[in-house]
C-alpha cells in the first residue's frame, strides 16, 4: 500500500504547498493553466469545469486521478470548487474548500480496498505573484491536515472504531517558487509551529488493539526540484534519469510519542521523547542519498511480563547512505555510516545479567563511516530486469573498492578503534567462494579486552578454557601495544589471497 501513499503524498504537495513573491503580474488564467500542465507533468490526469465573473475565475467538479504502473490501484482527488481572484497588485489569490476527500484504492494480498482520506485545513491562504515563468506561492494556515474518511475492504465498510488516523499541522507558512523554462525548477520553504499526529487500531477479530499519539516541535522543511520537460511521473524510472533531481531537508526541535494497547491479552505501553533531528534526502539520476540523525533520544517500555519499564537512552542516532542508481560500465562512489553515541540502559536493566555490578556501567558508542567504488549493472528500477536476477542468480552490480574511515565500538570497559581501506578483484571470486579478492590493510587496536574477559569469567559467563581459547586467538592476530591490555593489529590481504596479521601468513 505504501505505494499508493506516495502517490497520494505527491498530491497533497501538489495543492498544499505552492509558494513566494515578485513584482510582475500574472492572471487567475495562468496560474490555472500552470496547475494543469504541472499535474498533467507528473503523472495525473486532470479535469473540471471552469468559469470567470469578473477578477474571480472559479473552477468547479475538478478531479485528479492517477494510476499506479504494473497494479490496479489509483489515487483520485475531489475538490467541488477552487476560486482564483485577480487582486489589484498584480497577484492572485487561490481559495480552496475547507475540506475535500481524497480516495487511494487497489488490491493487497488478494484483498480489494479503498481507503477515503480527508484532506481539512482551517484559515487557509494562499497567494501567487510574479510572472507566468516564475510564480511565487506564499500560503499559510492556523491548522492543515489529513485524516481518514473511511475504509473498504471486499466491499465491507470498516466501522471507525476500528482504525482512525489524522495528521495536523499548526501555524503553518511558506512559499514556494516555481520557474519554467527547459525545466521546471521548484524551490520550497515552510515552517510549522508543530504537527501532531494519532492513530488507533482494534482487532475486530480479537482483543487487540493499539494507539499511537506524537508530537514534533519547531518544523523546518526546505527543498528544490528540478523537473524535466519531458518528465512523465507516471514511470517511476523517470526519477532517475533525464535530469530530474530533489533535494531536501526536514529538522524538528523535539518531539514525543506514545503508545498504548493490548497484544495477545496482554497490556504494553511505550513513551519515546527526543530534542530533536533531521531527515535529509537526495535523489537525481547517480545517487540516492538519506541522512538522518535524532538528538537526545529517551524510551520507556513497559510490559506485562516484566514488572518494571526498560529504559533506555541515547545522546545521537544517526544514519546516512549514497549509493548509485544509475545502470553504468563506470566505477561510480558511495558512501555508509551509522552512529550510536552515548548509549545508556537504567541500572534496573543492568541488573538482570549483572547483578552485582562487575561490569562498567560508561555509555556505550558505536560508529562506522565508509566510502567506496562500486558499479551497477541492473536497471534495479526496471521490475522485468529484477525479476531476470532472481532467475539468474548474478549479482546486482560490482564492489571495487572500500576505504573504513572509521569504526569505533566502546563498551563495558573495552574499546575498538580502527580504519581500512581496501580494492577488490572482481575477475577473481574463486578465494572467496563467490566473492571478489580483496587487497589491502585494515589496522585495529583492541583496549581492555583482557581485563573484560577476566569480568565475564568472574560473572560465570565465560568458562576458563573458551577465555583460553579467545587469549590464544588474540595473540595470533594482535601484538600488544605500549599501553597496559592493548592489542594492534594490521591484518592485509595481498592480491595472490595470502591474509597476513601484523606481517605473519594465516592464510
Amino acid at each position: 500500500m505504501s505505494v499508493f501513499l506516495r502517490r497520494s503524498s505527491g498530491a497533497v504537495l501538489a495543492y498544499a504547498i505552492v509558494t513566494q513573491g515578485a513584482l510582475a503580474d500574472v492572471t487567475a488564467q495562468q496560474v490555472w493553466d500552470d496547475w494543469q500542465t504541472y499535474l498533467t507533468q507528473m503523472g495525473y490526469t486532470v479535469t473540471a469545469e471552469q468559469s470567470t465573473s469578473g477578477d474571480v475565475t472559479t473552477i468547479t467538479d475538478m478531479t485528479v486521478v492517477a494510476t499506479v504502473p504494473d497494479t490496479d490501484g489509483s489515487f483520485k482527488m475531489t475538490m467541488p470548487q477552487m476560486t482564483l481572484t485577480e487582486n489589484a497588485d498584480g497577484t492572485v489569490s487561490i481559495d480552496l474548500p475547507e475540506s475535500f476527500p481524497m480516495t487511494v484504492s487497489g488490491e493487497e494480498e488478494g484483498e480489494v480496498f479503498s481507503v477515503d482520506i480527508e484532506y481539512y485545513h482551517t484559515g487557509l491562504e494562499m497567494v501567487v505573484s510574479g510572472d507566468p515563468d516564475d510564480m511565487t506561492y506564499d500560503y499559510s494556515a492556523p491548522t492543515l491536515g489529513l485524516k481518514l474518511g473511511g475504509l473498504q475492504v471486499d466491499d465491507e465498510t470498516v466501522p471507525d472504531d476500528i482504525v482512525a488516523m489524522d495528521l495536523k499541522m499548526t501555524d503553518l507558512t511558506g512559499s514556494s517558487q516555481m520557474k519554467t523554462g527547459e525545466t521546471r525548477a521548484l524551490d520550497q520553504k515552510m515552517t510549522a509551529a508543530g504537527l501532531t499526529y494519532d492513530l488507533a487500531f482494534n482487532d475486530p477479530e480479537g482483543s487487540d488493539d493499539g494507539k499511537i499519539n506524537g508530537t514534533l516541535n519547531q518544523l523546518n522543511f526546505e527543498g528544490t526540484s528540478v523537473i524535466p520537460e519531458d518528465f512523465d511521473g507516471s514511470d517511476p524510472q523517470t526519477f532517475f534519469k533525464g535530469g530530474f533531481s530533489f533535494s531536501g531537508l526536514f529538522t524538528y526541535a523535539s518531539g514525543q510519542t506514545s503508545i498504548a494497547g493490548t497484544s495477545e491479552g496482554q497490556a504494553f505501553s511505550m513513551g519515546s521523547e527526543s530534542e530533536g533531528g533531521r531527515f535529509g534526502v537526495s535523489i537525481d539520476e547517480q545517487r540516492l542519498a538519506y541522512d538522518v540523525e535524532q538528538n537526545s533520544a529517551k524510551m520507556a517500555v513497559t510490559t506485562a511480563d516484566l514488572p518494571f519499564p526498560i529504559e533506555i537512552a541515547m545522546a545521537n542516532a544517526g544514519l546516512k547512505f549514497e549509493f548509485p542508481v544509475h545502470q553504468s560500465e563506470e566505477v561510480q562512489p558511495f558512501g555508509f555510516a551509522i552512529n550510536l553515541t552515548d548509549f545508556t540502559m537504567s541500572d534496573v536493566l543492568w541488573s538482570i545479567f549483572d547483578p552485582a555490578g562487575t561490569l562498567p556501567r560508561d555509555p556505550a558508542t558505536i560508529a562506522l563511516d565508509t566510502t567506496g567504488t562500486a558499479k551497477v549493472l541492473t536497471n534495479i528500477f526496471d521490475p522485468a530486469s529484477v525479476e531476470a536476477l532472481e532467475t539468474s542468480g548474478e549479482a546486482p552490480g560490482e564492489l571495487h573498492s572500500l576505504k573504513i574511515n572509521e569504526l569505533l565500538v566502546s563498551l563495558v570497559g573495552a574499546k575498538l578503534t580502527g580504519d581500512g581501506d581496501f580494492t577488490f578483484d572482481n575477475s577473481n571470486a574463486s578465494e572467496l567462494d563467490g566473492l571478489p579478492t580483496p587487497s589491502g590493510v585494515a589496522n585495529l587496536q583492541l583496549v581492555g579486552a583482557n581485563a573484560l574477559i577476566d569480568k565475564l569469567i568472574s560473572m560465570g559467563l565465560v568458562q576458563e578454557n573458551q577465555a583460553v581459547g579467545a587469549r590464544m586467538m588474540m595473540g595470533m592476530m594482535a601484538v600488544p601495544g605500549e599501553e597496559p591490555d592493548t592489542l594492534n593489529s594490521k591484518i592485509e590481504f595481498t592480491e595472490d589471497g595470502q591474509i597476513l596479521a601484523n606481517g605473519q601468513r594465516i592464510k
